[in-house]
């Protein structure tokens, strides 16, 4: 029964540190940039060590045992054929997958009531608020306390928590910035939350990690971690330099379309290149984009991001 964890554990491992060869340091948990992933980390790392106290004995002794009691000419081993039971062996095989199990659960529960997503557990407070809103295929995010959004770039200052309320407008997307914290879902007409905090400045790659068709592989975004006298020149630049983000700029945006796509519709000389900066009007977008989803009846193709009709009049 260990085997089988122990495959997938070192599975996990195997696969977390070849993304952090190919995609960089600072876009893996294993190089965390905030206390959330150094938790994961170090979770991961405890876990994989006390389930090999109980599969490297097995590793070890099976070849031993086949050696030392194949069938051959002049073999000294016991022959044995009525044994079939020893109180040490059935306590040793037993007792020692309880205990590694019975510590694994301590771990998990106390792992998960601290780095529950929906509390705010590290950094200092008030919280910067974000809202994040999963579309095809980019990520749009909203200050709403500072009139600003962008798509490509999400600014943060070190140190302080940052608390994030996603949804999507298209279908059920997984948010994740592996430096910095897990995967959380976000689905249409509802919101999850998730609350992130940076250590040091950094650039880190977030990235949607459900498949959701053929810009799936450019989802991603950068993470831009500032001092704070950075990040407010960050968010005067995104203010300086912004187009507007009304209804007409957002049904473009909300297009079945990627980054470079979109880019090249909204994009201007004055933003960076893969990014994308508005300015925010007098409606509350984040909440109207929820709530569209809340009459109770399904919304007409044309009016839904994520379809072929999405924008067109109904009847063309």
């Amino acid at each position: 029964m260990t085997a089988p964890v122990l495959i997938r554990s070192l599975a996990i491992l195997l696969a977390v540190l070849v993304s952090a060869q190919t995609a960089g340091a600072s876009d893996s948990f294993l190089d965390p940039q905030g206390p959330i992933a150094a938790v994961q980390k170090t979770h991961l790392l405890r876990a994989t060590a006390l389930i090999l106290i109980a599969v490297i004995p097995v590793l070890i002794l099976v070849p031993v045992i086949a050696l030392r009691y194949r069938r051959r000419k002049g073999g000294t081993a016991a022959y044995r054929p009525h044994w079939d039971f020893s109180g040490g062996l059935e306590v040793l095989m037993w007792g020692v997958p309880v205990v590694i199990v019975a510590i694994l659960s301590f771990y998990l529960w106390k792992a998960t009531h601290r780095l529950d997503p929906y509390t705010a557990p590290f950094g200092e407070e008030p919280a910067l608020r974000v809202q994040v809103v999963g579309l095809d295929w980019k990520w749009l995010f909203i200050y709403p306390d500072l009139g600003i959004a962008s798509v490509g770039e999400l600014g943060i200052p070190v140190k302080q928590q940052v608390a994030m309320t996603l949804t999507t407008d298209t279908v059920m997307q997984s948010f994740m910035i592996p430096a910095l914290a897990g995967q959380i879902y976000a689905m249409p007409g509802m919101t999850t939350q998730l609350h992130v905090v940076a250590d040091t400045p950094e650039t880190m790659q977030g990235e949607n990690t459900q498949y959701n068709g053929r810009g799936f592989t450019k989802q991603k975004f950068q993470t831009l971690a500032m001092q704070t006298d950075d990040f407010n020149a960050w968010v005067e630049k995104v203010q300086a330099n912004g187009i507007l983000l009304d209804p007409v700029t957002y049904q473009t945006l909300a297009m079945r379309s990627d980054r470079d796509e979109v880019q090249a519709e909204l994009g201007t000389a004055q933003m960076p290149e893969g990014a994308l900066y508005f300015k925010l009007d007098d409606g509350d977008l984040f909440h109207s984009i929820l709530h569209r989803y809340h009459s109770g009846k399904p919304l007409p193709l044309d009016q839904q991001p994520g379809t072929s009709e999405y924008g067109q009049e109904t009847g063309q």
